[in-house]
């Protein structure tokens, strides 16, 4: 005995399977939202104080809206037309093995401890305890050589971004010795 239903099965499968077969029109929706609002940004900016020359603070976050945009208008075009995004092979990775939650737990500990240190340990100890923490999360078990490791990084890091880049970050009461 058969069972009759309002709606044929082909008509029901046809109004999802247009936007199954353009899903990735939805990454072009995203580039375009986050084009426009890094437009907005940019434009509603004030850089008097910031103005320097010619190429001021707005210059590059104007380029990277329009590219959004751009690569928002290329990629719907495409999909549009009919092409598709290559399928993932995947990688190494057994999904029915659940999630390691010791560790997500662990790097989250992390992130919020030097987010809490970096104020009154400074930069490169509270980066030294980060680098070492996630190192020490994700697996590594070498503490010889781990803390300097992180130490030596973080101290590169600092520099960097203190003395080349001009991005102040707070030295702590080390700095003061070295």
């Amino acid at each position: 005995m058969t069972t009759q239903t309002d709606t044929p099965p082909a008509e029901t499968a046809g109004r999802g399977s247009w936007l199954r077969e353009h899903s990735e029109l939805g990454v072009c929706a995203l580039l375009l939202a986050l084009g426009v609002l890094v437009l907005t940004d940019a434009l509603t900016m004030d850089v008097d104080i910031a103005q320097r020359g010619p190429v001021g603070p707005k210059t590059v976050p104007i380029v990277v809206g329009i590219g959004l945009l751009v690569i928002a208008a290329l990629l719907a075009v495409d999909v549009l037309r009919g092409g598709r995004g290559q399928a993932e092979t995947g990688e190494d990775i057994d999904l029915s093995e659940p999630a390691d939650g010791r560790t997500v737990l662990l790097l989250t500990g992390v992130f919020l401890g030097a987010a809490v240190l970096i104020e009154p340990l400074g930069f490169p100890a509270a980066g030294a305890l980060l680098f070492w923490g996630a190192a020490f999360a994700l697996g590594s078990r070498r503490i010889d050589r781990d803390p300097l490791i992180a130490a030596v990084l973080s101290l590169v890091t600092y520099a960097v971004f203190n003395n080349l880049l001009g991005v102040p970050l707070p030295g702590g009461p080390l700095m003061g010795a070295l």
